[in-house]
């Protein structure tokens, strides 16, 4: 209602006051604007393809935060308001406009100068030809350009600061900014280029994960929903979905007995798992790692979905309980959920009021998720069927569990209710439901808005990773004899790793918490021959340095909200 006032209040035939002098003379072009067939533009405005054009200065197609800030000082907007407009356009963070994003830009630019809410949801709810056209100084209307002129500095300021620039050596990123197009593209490049082989001279693939690929920097966010058999994890899809993916079965007993990828696509499919891990442009191929016994439990389903088309969701088997373990499977299950908990924005673990226990497989599934906390949030499911004391003692008691297994001072947040279509079985606790659900689905659709900020966060954690897993290799191939006694040599720095360890961590002042666990490390390395590993020289090392210094930063800020 309030898009549709501020639409109403511009008179498209007056020039309209904004933030700073009113512009002068009327309008050209005034009345119910023309409208253009061009499919990138969404039947916008004829004139918004003229004026994308004159945004994008260098014609490579998208408007960039520099191209937008100069281009955008027409709407004498203050800076503030233009960073609303900017956010509301580049949700998923690219750092530049498309020509749909531009559009809709220009429209909320339009709402701003009438004083509504900028707010791109609301605005394409209204129907195209009711959207307000912007006052755009030079373009549709007279005056002149206000707060966002660019200022010369003056004599002072620039002595001053060349002055500052004489005292220190200047840092600058060495990546070329015109050879980049996202905050994805940079981080791919700088991987490929000073990271990965790092990782592929020490064998971190090894010790740690695999070796990142292509795909996995281009890859939508994914939610993995993780639990015990029949607490309601289909189900939960469904719910999100609004229907049954392929080949999803529901039911008390252990019904989905594989890993299901569920994708976007126009028809709906099954894909399966040896075919699906070879697919280039899809980021499971490192799966082929855990074998054939486990791609045979691992498949797609491709479905038509407004949710998938920004992200995926797995669905995973239920963990076995009770007299269930005793049956062995034939892949590590363990290890498959770290690997896709590594590459997943959100982890669900659900719960059912009337299965808390922990099993020994799911505490092994619980521990696997260490090192992704941040990630993970617990469901306890199906909350409607006990009545308000019996909550209070479940969720009780899932908190003390929870405390055994996380060992951290805190356990991950819990929302508690009843995914599924249909009325609660207990009423007196609807208000409480309803508004945990409501949190859990914001914190759901603000997964694409953060997938951008969470691959940057998972790049530095394993930038870091490969710094300290290189460096420990190195102290004890400098350790090694050059001729003879080296396996003995080796078999005792092995024994002795944990003073490697503190050395490093010394003689470099890391955190204790981001070295890796001691025991597997040890294991993995009694596999390993230290001669063969070259020394770790301190270029290698003020290259990694390098990387989380200078180039993470620099990509950041060339694709941040440029008006913040």
């Amino acid at each position: 209602r309030e898009l549709a006032e501020a639409a109403g209040a511009l008179d498209l035939g007056a020039p309209q006051r904004m933030g700073g002098a009113p512009p002068t003379g009327p309008a050209p072009g005034a009345g119910r604007p023309r409208y253009t067939k061009e499919a990138e533009m969404k039947d916008a405005p004829e004139e918004f393809a003229e004026w994308f054009g004159l945004a994008d200065t260098n014609s490579d197609g998208r408007v960039s935060g520099a191209e937008a800030k100069a281009f955008f000082r027409r709407s004498r907007l203050p800076s503030p308001v233009l960073a609303r407009v900017w956010a509301a356009a580049d949700p998923r963070k690219r750092g530049f406009l498309s020509k749909r994003d531009f559009v809709a830009a220009l429209h909320l630019v339009a709402v701003a100068q009438a004083g509504g809410p900028v707010d791109r949801a609301a605005l394409e709810a209204l129907p195209v030809a009711s959207r307000p056209v912007p006052q755009l100084v030079g373009l549709n209307c007279e005056g002149e350009v206000g707060e966002g002129e660019p200022k010369k500095p003056s004599r002072t300021a620039s002595k001053a600061a060349g002055k500052r620039l004489q005292k220190g050596k200047q840092i600058v990123a060495k990546m070329d900014a015109k050879s980049v197009d996202s905050i994805q593209d940079g981080l791919q490049q700088l991987y490929f280029k000073y990271v990965r082989p790092v990782e592929e001279t020490y064998s971190f693939n090894v010790f740690h994960t695999s070796l990142l690929r292509e795909q996995d920097f281009s890859a939508k966010p994914v939610v993995m929903l993780l639990g015990q058999y029949s607490t309601g994890k289909t189900t939960f899809a469904e719910y999100l979905l609004g229907r049954a993916y392929p080949s999803a079965t529901i039911g008390p007993e252990p019904t989905t007995d594989r890993f299901v990828a569920i994708m976007h696509s126009h028809d709906e499919r099954m894909i399966p798992g040896n075919t699906l891990s070879v697919q280039k442009d899809k980021p499971y191929n490192g799966l082929t790692k855990f074998g054939a016994a486990f791609l045979n439990k691992f498949a797609g389903a491709e479905m038509p979905s407004d949710l998938l088309e920004y992200v995926d969701i797995v669905d995973t088997p239920g963990v076995l309980s009770g007299e269930k373990q005793s049956v062995q499977r034939q892949y590590d299950f363990p290890a498959v959920v770290r690997w896709f908990a590594e590459r997943s924005d959100l982890v669900l673990v659900l719960f059912d009021p009337h299965k808390l226990d922990i099993s020994d497989e799911f505490k092994r599934t619980i521990l696997a998720l260490q090192g992704f906390d941040e990630k993970v949030r617990i469901v306890l499911n199906k909350a409607d069927q006990v009545d308000t004391q019996h909550l209070m003692r479940v969720y009780g008691a899932l908190l003390w569990s929870l405390a055994r297994v996380f060992r951290t001072p805190e356990v991950p947040r819990v929302y508690v209710g009843n995914f599924r279509e249909g009325e609660y079985v207990n009423q007196d606790m609807s208000k409480l439901l309803d508004l945990d659900r409501d949190r859990l689905m914001t914190d759901l659709r603000d997964i694409p808005r953060t997938a951008v900020a969470r691959k940057v966060n998972e790049f530095v954690k394993r930038v870091r990773a490969c710094k300290i897993h290189a460096l420990i290799l190195g102290a004890l191939r400098d350790k090694m004899p050059s001729l003879m006694g080296a396996k003995a040599k080796q078999q005792k720095l092995v024994e002795r790793l944990e003073e490697t360890f503190l050395e490093v961590q010394q003689k470099h002042g890391l955190a204790v918490g981001d070295f890796p666990p001691l025991e597997p490390f040890r294991e993995n390395l009694r596999s390993q021959s230290l001669s063969a590993f070259p020394k770790f020289t301190k270029e290698k090392l003020q290259q990694l340095d390098h990387v989380l210094e200078v180039e993470v930063p620099a990509l950041l800020n060339r694709f941040g909200n440029p008006f913040d």
